[in-house]
């Protein structure tokens, strides 16, 4: 039997899920206005000649490619990639992202017991594989459980679960991986706690990191996942194909995760 565990949010109005400059915005336009829109393209028409005087519901929608869940694009961190790799390149576009990156097996890393502000190292990536029994393979999307998952939709979520930084990215970057995800609202730590950091010795290099990691290595990463601890440990496969935006930074999608119980 095959089971579909939705790992997305919603794009929807009135709930706290990017900080307040960036948040979407979604106009509904219901039945009876859409009648009077039908009704301009066939002059004489009455929206009561309709059925139930009714027309089409449509709805117009202001976005950041980076609202609701969305896959990042290499271009999106760096404007060159695979400096590590035979030398930095340009950086890939999400149209450009290759689809096989985008249907994969998963692993998920539990790590909601860190606290908010925490930055992931390869020690505990490298802790958390062990504790699940999981070698990596080439393409497997990583996706990593933070206490923010349960916070979408509190005042808090932006700031909340803890992050990846460079050397826990590239410990998955080198073993292969090339799409990640989180249910946080950004692989990294949160920003407040990353300006506490800097503020303490000026280092730019925390700024980021694990974005920047892709710099190094050219990978794509999920971001604001929802529903991850639902997921085992292993055994699922991960649907995340992005929308095709020309040139762009990212690409929303419909994160699926696909479990073949037997």
């Amino acid at each position: 039997m095959r089971r579909f565990i939705d790992l997305s949010i919603y794009l929807e109005n009135d709930v706290v899920s990017d900080p307040p400059p960036m948040r979407p915005n979604i106009d509904y336009i219901r039945h009876d206005t859409g009648a009077e829109q039908m009704a301009e393209f066939f002059p004489g028409l009455d929206k009561s000649e309709l059925p139930d005087g009714e027309g089409w519901a449509v709805e117009m929608v202001q976005l950041c490619t980076h609202n609701g869940t969305h896959l990042d694009a290499p271009y999106h961190y760096h404007s060159t990639m695979n400096d590590k790799l035979g030398g930095a390149e340009r950086a890939i576009t999400i149209d450009e992202v290759p689809l096989e990156w985008c249907f994969q097996p998963g692993v998920k890393l539990d790590f909601r017991d860190r606290p908010d502000g925490y930055v992931l190292t390869a020690s505990d990536v490298e802790a958390e594989l062990a504790r699940i029994g999981v070698t990596l393979e080439p393409l497997t999307i990583v996706l990593v459980n933070t206490s923010a998952g349960k916070r979408y939709g509190s005042e808090d979520y932006v700031q909340a679960g803890a992050g990846m930084g460079y050397e826990a990215t590239m410990y998955l970057l080198e073993r292969g991986v090339r799409v990640t995800g989180t249910d946080a609202w950004s692989w990294d730590a949160p920003f407040s706690y990353t300006a506490e950091r800097y503020a303490e010795d000026n280092d730019a290099s925390i700024i980021w990191e694990g974005h920047k990691a892709g710099r190094d290595i050219g990978y794509c990463h999920l971001e604001k996942m929802h529903n991850l601890e639902a997921l085992p440990d292993a055994g699922f496969t991960v649907s995340c194909f992005p929308h095709k935006v020309r040139g762009g930074s990212a690409g929303w999608t419909r994160a699926v995760a696909i479990i073949d119980d037997h």
